[in-house]
């Protein structure tokens, strides 16, 4: 990074900011802000892939109904990138605790009244604009809850252990979506008019819960002691969005790039979801949450594990081996389904998701914010993240457009979602490795290439 862009305003002998790291109450703040966030993600994703489709659009064409209803689950990710940009912004100039507790109240909110949203056979067409608008805002808290997160968690953790303790941010993830499948368990087990009526309704008002106890938790939280001693040097930037574009360009590209493993993810959860419970396959709803859950499930023990290895042999070639094991396991998961075997889809769940997923999804929130140095860490995190996860988010709707007929109608999608692992295994080539860099040497020029 141009190290000019970041450079101090005041005197360099000015006395050094003591303040403390708290690197596992970071975790856990990190971690319970996560594990609403992908809870909500996924009784959203649940939702339309099962309810949204005939609750919240016309009824007459089933298919047409799901696509729309999964176009509203892409929806909240046309807003992440708005968040990133603004969230990013201030962020880093207001601090790392103060937005993450601001992206935690419109998270937790917006999900609190999809809950109570009329449907479309009370207030016709209002009933799905209230459904974007509440997923909209979704997006906006999204686009800066998984950026501030990762960096305030790195920016407590101790040298040589960065990987492990940020990773606990998609420890969350796999506690959100494992909380949220056995929350939507026995919703999904209900009479289909009882689902469509009130049961699917249950999952978005548990989520009050969740934000109660991650909010208590937040605000206990101390900022990070590199945000303090940006602040006291005067290092906070006017404009970092706008710096960190103009300085390191190619890092925030190359975020956009790795960041289509998220296509992955969405793929798996919720359009395997739709498609395996869909007529032409017919699989029951409750089994292939069970197989969600449990390869979600075991990915709780093997995020912090496989972080704790890329902090041994660096991140790249840990995100590497993800991102292509993912990419050929999809093959299986998806042909286990086409053929309705439950123990290959429960076998290639736990492959695809608790094996290669892990690797990476473990990995991102260090990898990417070690990218950046702490005047534009937020920002360029948060900016660069979003034009993948926004291709992620229409997903499920892009892989529904490409669904083919008969068995192997699967077919396009997977190579849709191989195709996008490579690329994020070749731009995670690209990346220099940082995961022996000292913090404050992270983002500028004299950063070692291993």
């Amino acid at each position: 990074m141009n190290v000019s862009a970041v450079t101090h305003d005041s005197p360099t002998d000015a006395p050094p900011v003591e303040v403390a790291k708290t690197p596992k109450k970071a975790a856990l703040a990190s971690f319970l802000g996560s594990a609403l966030e992908y809870y909500d993600f996924f009784i959203y994703g649940s939702a339309a892939a099962l309810v949204f489709g005939h609750t919240f659009f016309p009824a007459g064409n089933d298919a047409i109904g799901t696509v729309a209803a999964l176009a509203t689950f892409g929806v909240g990710y046309v807003a992440r990138p708005v968040g990133g940009i603004v969230l990013g912004h201030f962020g880093d100039k207001l601090g790392r605790k103060k937005i993450l507790l601001l992206t935690l109240l419109i998270m937790g909110l917006s999900s609190l009244a999809i809950g109570f949203l009329p449907t479309y056979e009370q207030i016709g067409i209002v009933a799905p604009i209230l459904l974007v608008l509440c997923r909209l805002a979704q997006g906006f808290s999204a686009g800066g809850e998984a950026a501030g997160a990762g960096t305030l968690t790195l920016e407590h953790s101790p040298e040589g252990r960065r990987a492990f303790f940020t990773s606990f941010t998609m420890t969350g993830y796999a506690a959100g979506m494992v909380l949220a499948t056995l929350v939507f368990i026995p919703v999904a087990a209900l009479p289909k008019e009882q689902l469509d009526s009130w049961g699917w309704r249950i999952p978005f008002w548990c989520s009050a819960v969740m934000l109660v106890v991650a909010y208590f938790v937040r605000t206990k939280l101390d900022e990070t002691p590199v945000f303090e001693e940006s602040r006291e040097h005067a290092e906070v930037q006017k404009l970092p969005v706008v710096t960190v574009v103009t300085t390191q360009w190619r890092d925030v590209l190359r975020i956009a790039l790795c960041s289509l493993f998220a296509v992955g993810q969405t793929v798996f959860t919720v359009f395997g979801l739709a498609y395996a419970t869909g007529p032409d396959v017919g699989i029951d709803r409750t089994t292939m949450l069970w197989a969600s859950s449990a390869s979600i499930a075991g990915s709780i023990v093997a995020i912090p594990l496989l972080a704790t290895l890329s902090d041994r042999v660096g991140r790249r070639p840990v995100w590497i081996t993800g991102t292509l094991g993912c990419a050929v396991t999809i093959f299986g998961y998806f042909w286990a389904i086409s053929v309705g075997s439950v123990p290959l889809i429960f076998v290639a769940a736990l492959l695809t998701m608790t094996l290669f997923y892990s690797m990476v999804n473990g990995l991102w929130p260090s990898f990417f914010t070690e990218m950046f140095a702490a005047p534009v860490r937020y920002s360029g995190f948060a900016v660069g993240t979003q034009i993948g996860f926004l291709i992620a988010g229409f997903a499920p709707a892009i892989g529904w457009a490409l669904l083919g007929t008969g068995v192997n109608a699967w077919v396009p999608v997977a190579v849709f979602t191989a195709l996008c692992m490579l690329v994020s295994s070749v731009a995670a080539f690209t990346a220099r490795e940082t995961y022996r860099v000292p913090l404050a040497e992270l983002g500028l020029p004299s950063t070692s290439r291993e």
